[in-house]
């Protein structure tokens, strides 16, 4: 059994759909698949303006003041969106826990698996590991799932441009 199938690639997820937000629902379904998630979703119209919803709430996670802000607005996104644990066995992929009822739609899944992947994240690797890029203009999200937790930028790109200017900082 799979004990946590929902942190790392849930933050992943949520990073990767608020950092480069899909034109359409099929975008956020095949952004699922890149992801690793097997289960197939009912359709509904309203699926693309929900999901956004969705994210929009997970950036306010990202974006809180401090860890006790943080925990309250997680808090709040799970309450909504989690449900009592459940062993499932589907798509092959082995038993592993779903926080989430059977059935939902592609904006519910997403919630309730982004909102406990989150808080699996922050409880097991540190209150800290969610944050905007530290290389400004960049506003991008990203998950720190390096082994120090030292993570600052959302990419190597963001780090170099930013070494660069520190660099030259220090030179003129």
């Amino acid at each position: 059994m799979h004990l946590n199938p929902y942190g790392e690639y849930a933050v992943l997820l949520a990073a990767s759909l608020a950092n480069d937000w899909p034109a359409d629902r099929a975008g956020i379904e095949q952004r699922t698949r890149d992801f690793g998630m097997t289960m197939t979703f009912d359709t509904a119209a309203d699926d693309h303006a929900r999901t956004r919803a969705v994210i929009d709430a997970w950036l306010r996670v990202v974006d809180a003041e401090d860890d006790a802000a943080r925990a309250d607005a997680l808090n709040a996104q799970m309450a909504t969106a989690a449900a009592y644990p459940q062993l499932t066995d589907h798509d092959g992929e082995g038993w592993h826990l779903h926080y989430r009822d059977a059935g939902r739609s592609l904006p519910d899944v997403l919630e309730g698996v982004i909102s406990v992947g989150t808080a699996l994240h922050l409880t097991e690797r540190g209150m800290h590991r969610l944050a905007r890029c530290a290389a400004a203009p960049c506003r991008n999200v990203f998950a720190d799932v390096t082994r120090n937790g030292r993570q600052r930028y959302c990419s190597v790109r963001c780090a170099n441009r930013d070494g660069v200017r520190r660099h030259r900082a220090r030179t003129a």
